[in-house]
């Protein structure tokens, strides 16, 4: 089984194979858009031939709701496009916080990629080990990707109203408190304050330590503490679907199963006027 993490170390020592490809997936968190342009942050430095994996471009448009997963057919040109081969070694990282890698980890699994690996520590940790960037854009040959979804990811309105109501998973929100409580606004505009009904909290920063996750015998700490049954099927929800696959990391490292990602996440829910919502 491919290593769910990768070191710098590991990185630099296989950068040349052929079988190993690296991916830039930054994403900027809600809100800052006004203050940052994460393209040209991109363009400023990355690691070397490492394509813009953008997660916002990457999502599906035909939606009102922010980083739904696209089609798989519109995804595999997109990765063609980019020059990304679905049968090496993917490596992806983040601005170092684990704020994006992996949703962008999950994204490539369920599309069927086989070799995911997230850098440890991402862009902050391999420059701090004062290793070889580049700049400007990169330019690779078409790339070979197939996709095929696996639908057993993702769990849609129908299935969370469902669950929320009868049960038969943990429904687990990454968002931080204050805003799982309904005590701030929610960084996107027009959203109602709250959770899903019988949804339990987990702020997904809780589960991080620099750049990667925290180890082992604490996750399950952490989980246990939230309440959340590692041996139970888990139905993980945030603001807009990225954090929430922290969780999922997480879960998966500790071994957990059953684990889905609510797409439409409070994007979906709390956009709506039709919907339970507990304060």
């Amino acid at each position: 089984m491919t290593a769910i993490f990768v070191s710098a170390d590991w990185l630099q020592e296989h950068y040349a194979e052929e079988s190993v490809q690296v991916l830039d997936a930054r994403m900027l968190p809600p809100g800052q858009e006004a203050v940052r342009d994460i393209t040209a942050e991109y363009l400023a430095g990355h690691l070397p031939n490492a394509p813009f994996f953008d997660i916002e471009a990457l999502s599906d448009h035909t939606s009102p709701y922010p980083h739904m997963m696209p089609r798989a057919e519109r995804f595999a040109v997109a990765m063609r496009e980019l020059g990304v081969n679905s049968d090496k070694h993917l490596v992806v990282y983040d601005e170092g916080n684990l704020f994006s890698a992996p949703r962008a980890w999950w994204m490539l699994r369920a599309f069927g990629v086989e070799q995911v690996s997230i850098l440890a520590g991402g862009l902050q940790g391999w420059k701090a080990a004062d290793l070889p960037l580049a700049t400007g854009p990169v330019a690779l040959p078409e790339g070979e990707f197939d996709a095929t979804f696996d639908e057993t990811q993702v769990k849609r309105l129908t299935d969370v109203l469902l669950i929320s109501h009868e049960g038969g998973a943990q429904i687990v929100d990454a968002r931080a408190a204050n805003r799982f409580n309904a005590e701030v606004d929610e960084p996107r505009p027009g959203l109602h304050r709250g959770h899903i009904p019988r949804s339990l909290n987990l702020p997904w920063n809780e589960l991080v330590a620099n750049g990667a996750l925290k180890p082992e015998a604490e996750l399950r700490e952490i989980f246990a503490r939230a309440g959340v049954k590692l041996d139970k099927p888990v139905v993980a929800s945030c603001g807009s679907g990225v954090t929430a696959v922290v969780v999922i990391l997480a879960l998966t490292v500790l071994g957990a199963r059953n684990v889905a990602l609510y797409d439409g996440s409070w994007g979906e829910w709390g956009s709506r006027d039709d919907l339970p919502i507990e304060k």
